[in-house]
């Protein structure tokens, strides 16, 4: 009887316990880059803006209430995802356009002079090892941290800083990797694409026709990735063999994300479309034209897939149609900034930055958008136009 009062009080303890925070492992959270966390707590969709002072190129890391974020000048802050306060700040003191990824209170950062690590608890730097420029985010698998460094090494570390891979490659490591199933797959300026077993073995290597900047993605046995050739791929993951291409006429620097259960990958290209393919056998699904660049990754909810252009516009819209469900132009197109970082979910709020240095916290389910900034230097731009305007009136008047 003891026993089973005993059992019966863990379980009411563990169901009264908040949940504990949970990990964001690689760049957009997973290997699909759908970039989207279930809400954990009793949280409470605010609209917000946040200077964080320089250009933001990276995406933001989720993790517990906060977002960790990291502008181009090296400087690391955590914001209140509930009221977009900053609750603390550290100076990398080396510019990144890595995106951190969390894993068990550790934050681990790509910079120009090597990887950091970040302790959240104390704010500290824990360790750090210095290599060439790492513009590739980390991925954590298995108690290993592995990226990409730009003087063509793939690298792997332990929690405590200890090298578990050091394997040399051709060209510069930008994007960022993933690993399944003890493979790693990352690419190379060079135009291919590698896979790497976690045991240091190459598996194989594909040549596209240009640099492979974007992360590739992994879905039914497949691995699917852009390239500045224009192309989108997808590779069987045992051998490299090609199943599909698809030309979307210009640069793909966006990483594609994945739907798994509707099939569908979507990527941004310079040809400045959003675009929805099927991952059975490269059918086009439907395309979203923005008229400008996209390259920011987009991130998927339910029936939303949410992204940004380079036309200073963000974009939601039904994952089914390619139809807007609505849109925010947070410069106000007067002060149009490019939106190159990729955004993240946390239940119904999404987060984004841009390149005035602004995050942005929208309501997914309400469609609601914060007031922007830069709406009041477009109101005083307006206010000066007017007056001129006024002005030259009333001397045209007094002339005749």
């Amino acid at each position: 009887m003891y026993k089973k009062l005993l059992i019966g009080l863990i379980i009411a303890i563990l169901c009264i316990s908040p949940i504990a925070g949970e990990n964001w492992n690689s760049f957009a959270g997973d290997f699909n880059h759908t970039a989207y966390r279930v809400e954990n707590s009793d949280f409470v969709t605010n609209l917000w803006t946040f200077n964080m002072e320089s250009p933001i190129h990276s995406s933001p890391a989720i993790y517990n209430d906060y977002i960790y974020v990291v502008s181009s000048e090296g400087i690391l802050k955590a914001i209140d995802m509930e009221t977009g306060q900053e609750e603390w700040k550290i100076d990398l003191e080396s510019k990144t356009n890595s995106s951190p990824i969390v894993n068990s209170n550790r934050l681990y950062i790509g910079c120009e002079d090597g990887i950091k690590v970040v302790n959240i608890n104390t704010h500290k730097i824990m360790w750090d090892y210095d290599c060439n420029d790492v513009e590739s985010t980390p991925f954590f698998y298995k108690d290993v941290i592995y990226f990409g460094s730009d003087d063509g090494h793939l690298f792997g570390f332990d929690k405590d800083g200890k090298v578990q891979l050091n394997k040399k490659l051709d060209g510069e490591l930008k994007s960022s990797p993933i690993v399944v199933n003890d493979s790693i797959y990352i690419g190379s300026t060079n135009g291919k694409m590698y896979s790497i077993g976690t045991d240091k073995e190459k598996n194989w290597e594909y040549t596209t026709g240009d640099e492979i900047l974007s992360s590739p993605t992994y879905v039914n046995e497949t691995v699917i990735f852009g390239s500045t050739d224009g192309s989108l791929y997808c590779l069987d993951e045992a051998d490299g063999s090609l199943n599909w291409k698809v030309d979307l006429n210009n640069k793909i620097i966006s990483s594609p994300t994945v739907d798994e259960h509707d099939n569908s990958v979507f990527v941004g290209s310079d040809e400045g479309n959003l675009t929805c393919i099927d991952v059975r056998d490269g059918t086009v699904k439907w395309s979203h034209s923005t008229g400008d660049k996209v390259r920011s990754t987009p991130a998927l909810k339910d029936k939303l897939i949410c992204f940004g252009s380079n036309n200073g516009n963000f974009y939601v819209l039904n994952k089914y149609t390619g139809i807007e469900e609505f849109t925010y132009n947070p410069g106000t197109f007067l002060f149009n900034s490019k939106i190159t970082s990729s955004p993240v979910i946390n239940g119904n709020s999404l987060f984004f930055g841009d390149d005035s240095g602004y995050m942005y916290s929208l309501n997914l389910e309400k469609h609601e958008v914060p007031g922007s900034v830069q709406l009041f230097y477009s109101i005083a731009v307006l206010i000066v136009i007017l007056a001129v305007f006024v002005i030259v009136v009333k001397k045209i008047k007094g002339r005749k």
